[in-house]
C-alpha cells in the first residue's frame, strides 16, 4: 500500500449547520457514558449491555468461548466471557450444544444474545481467528486484538473480516479492539469491521483499525440497504486503502476520530446513505469523504473537522469528493446525547484511548482522558443481593462441559443446574443434606472448587466434604460456599457434600478448575 506525501496544508472546517449540531451535543453532555455503558446508536433500541446480569467464565482458548456459548441454560442466557491468552487455529474448535451454533477455526456469535467477550489479564488476541455475529443481538466485544483475518490462503477464516456482522443483527457495542491485517485483497485480507443483510444499532469506539486493505462496510451491494444507524467515534484508522468505512444506505455518524494515511478513499457514502461527520481529523490522506466507485451517490454533514494535508481527486463519473472544501449536503438527526472533543485534540486522544491494552481509557469531551470506575470488566455486585460473589479462580469451568448427578434433589430443582451457567436455577437436596456430582467422560485434573448460592440462600450451606468419588478420598471439609482449594487431583467425577445447613441448601453453581 502506499501512504501519499504533499506538502502540509491544515484547514479548518465549521458550517453553520454543525455549529448547531454542536450547541445540540454541549447541551446534552455524555461525559460519563462511557463508564455507564454502550454510547452511539448502540445505547438505543433498548440498549446493549452484553452478559450483564449473567454469570462470568474465564476462557483461554476459541474452544473454551464456544464451550461457554453451548453449555448455557438457553442462547439468550446472559454470560461474560473473559479471554486471555492467544485464541488460533489450533484452539478454536468447533463445540455443539442446544444454546450455540459454532464452528472450527471461527468465534461463531450465531443465533445467540446476551454475551459479554472482554479481554482480561495480559490480553487477548484472536491470531488469524475472526469473529463472526450472525442472527444475534445485545452483543459487546471489548479489550481484544484480532489480527490477520484472511479470506484466502491459508488459514482463512470469517471470509477474512476481522468483525463481521450479517444476517438480522442488533445492538453489537465494539469497544476498545485493534483491528489490524498485513496487507489488501491481493494478500488474502478482506474487511476489519463489516456489517451487511439487516444489521443494525451498533457502535464501533476507541479502536484502532490499521494496516487493511478495507477498513470496513455497511451493505454488501447497491441492493444491501437494511443496514444502519452506526457510530464510529475515537477510532484510529491508520494506513486503510478504503472504506473507513463504506456506507450503503442508512445512517452513520462518525465523530472524534483520527483517520491517517487513507491512501485512495475514506468515508465512502454511496446509495443514498447519510453520513454525519463531526469534529474528526483527517491527516496525510487522499479523498477522505464522498461518493467513490459508483454514481449512486450518498449524503453528508459536516462540521468541526481538521483536513490536514488532505488531497483531492477531481469530480468525474462514479467519483464525486467531497473536498477541496466539503460541505454539507444535508442534514442527519441524532438521538442520543453525545458531547465531542473538540477536533484539534483528537490525535492525542486517540492516541492514549484507542485500542486493546489502554485501560478503557475513554475522554470526558474536554481533552482530558480518564479511566472509567468501575471499569465495564468488574462489575460490582448488586448491594440488594444478599449472596456474596466469590472470587473467581483462572482458567475455564470445567463443569460447563461436565455432567451432573446426586443423591437426591428437591422438586424443582436438577443436578444439572449446578454447572449450566446460570446463577437463576439451582440444585437443592430433598432433605437438609445430600450431595452433588461433577463427572467427565474421561480423567480431568482439577484443583480448585468454587460454590456459588442461589439468590436469598446465602449462609444456609453448612458443613461440607468434597470428595474424589473415584476412590472416595475426602479431598476437603469446611462449611459455608466459596472458593475451595484442594490437591491437585485427576478423577472423572467430583463430589460435593452437604453434611449439615441452617436452612434449605441452594447450590446454584459448582464450578470447577485446573488451576
Amino acid at each position: 500500500m502506499r501512504r501519499p506525501v504533499a506538502l502540509r496544508l491544515c484547514a479548518v472546517l465549521a458550517t453553520g449547520a454543525v455549529a448547531a449540531a454542536a450547541g445540540v451535543a454541549l447541551s446534552m453532555p455524555e461525559a460519563s457514558a462511557a463508564t455507564a455503558g454502550a454510547t452511539g446508536f448502540a445505547s438505543q433500541n433498548g440498549g446493549t449491555t452484553g452478559g450483564a446480569g449473567g454469570q462470568t467464565v474465564r476462557a483461554t482458548t476459541g474452544t473454551a468461548i464456544h464451550q461457554a456459548l453451548c453449555t448455557r441454560a438457553s442462547s439468550s442466557t446472559p454470560i461474560t466471557i473473559q479471554v486471555e491468552g492467544t485464541v488460533n487455529h489450533g484452539n478454536t474448535s468447533k463445540v455443539s450444544g442446544p444454546s450455540c451454533s459454532t464452528a472450527d477455526g471461527v468465534i461463531e456469535l450465531k443465533q445467540i444474545s446476551n454475551v459479554t467477550i472482554v479481554g482480561v489479564g495480559s490480553g487477548a488476541v484472536f491470531d488469524q481467528v475472526g469473529i463472526h455475529i450472525r442472527d444475534a443481538r445485545n452483543i459487546i466485544i471489548q479489550n481484544v486484538t484480532v489480527r490477520n483475518v484472511k479470506k484466502s490462503g491459508s488459514p482463512t477464516s470469517n471470509g477474512g473480516d476481522a468483525i463481521g456482522m450479517e444476517s438480522n443483527v442488533r445492538n453489537v457495542w465494539v469497544d476498545h479492539t485493534t483491528l489490524e491485517a498485513s496487507g489488501g485483497e491481493s494478500e488474502g485480507y478482506d474487511g476489519l469491521f463489516d456489517m451487511k443483510n439487516n444489521t443494525q444499532y451498533v457502535t464501533l469506539s476507541y479502536s484502532v483499525l490499521r494496516n487493511s486493505g478495507r477498513g470496513g462496510l455497511i451493505g454488501s451491494s447497491e441492493s444491501d440497504l437494511s443496514n444502519g444507524y452506526v457510530t464510529f467515534h475515537h477510532n484510529l484508522y491508520e494506513n486503510i486503502d478504503s472504506r473507513a468505512p463504506l456506507l450503503r444506505g442508512g445512517i452513520g455518524h462518525m465523530y472524534n476520530n483520527h483517520y491517517k494515511s487513507l491512501n485512495d478513499s475514506g468515508i465512502n457514502s454511496r446509495a443514498g446513505a447519510k453520513a454525519k461527520v463531526d469534529n474528526n481529523y483527517f491527516e496525510d490522506s487522499k479523498d477522505v469523504l464522498g461518493t467513490f466507485y459508483t454514481d449512486a451517490k450518498g449524503y453528508w454533514q459536516v462540521g468541526g473537522n481538521i483536513f490536514d494535508n488532505v488531497t483531492w481527486s477531481s469530480p468525474g463519473t462514479d467519483n464525486y469528493p467531497a473536498g477541496p472544501n466539503p460541505t454539507s449536503n444535508t442534514t442527519v438527526s441524532i438521538p442520543y446525547a453525545f458531547s465531542p472533543d473538540p477536533a484539534t485534540c483528537v490525535p492525542s486522544v486517540v492516541s492514549q484511548t484507542a485500542g486493546a491494552g489502554k485501560g478503557l481509557r475513554v475522554s470526558d469531551g474536554s481533552c482530558t482522558p480518564q479511566t472509567p470506575s468501575p471499569t465495564p470488566t468488574t462489575p460490582t455486585p448488586d448491594p440488594t443481593d444478599p449472596t456474596p460473589t466469590p472470587t473467581r479462580p483462572g482458567g475455564t469451568n470445567l463443569s460447563l462441559a461436565a455432567g451432573a448427578d446426586g443423591t437426591s434433589k428437591a422438586d424443582g430443582t436438577s443436578y444439572g443446574n449446578v454447572r449450566d451457567g446460570d446463577l437463576s436455577t439451582h440444585w437443592s437436596p430433598s432433605g437438609s443434606t445430600g450431595s452433588v456430582s461433577v463427572k467427565w467422560g474421561s480423567a480431568t485434573t482439577v484443583s480448585t472448587v468454587t460454590i456459588r448460592e442461589a439468590a436469598g440462600s446465602a449462609g444456609a450451606i453448612g458443613s461440607w466434604r468434597v470428595v474424589n468419588h473415584d476412590t472416595g478420598a475426602v479431598l476437603a471439609t469446611g462449611s459455608g460456599a466459596g472458593v475451595i482449594d484442594i490437591p491437585t487431583t485427576t478423577l472423572s467425577k467430583i463430589t460435593f457434600q452437604i453434611t449439615g445447613s441452617t436452612g434449605t441448601p441452594k447450590v446454584a453453581e459448582f464450578e470447577t478448575y485446573a488451576s
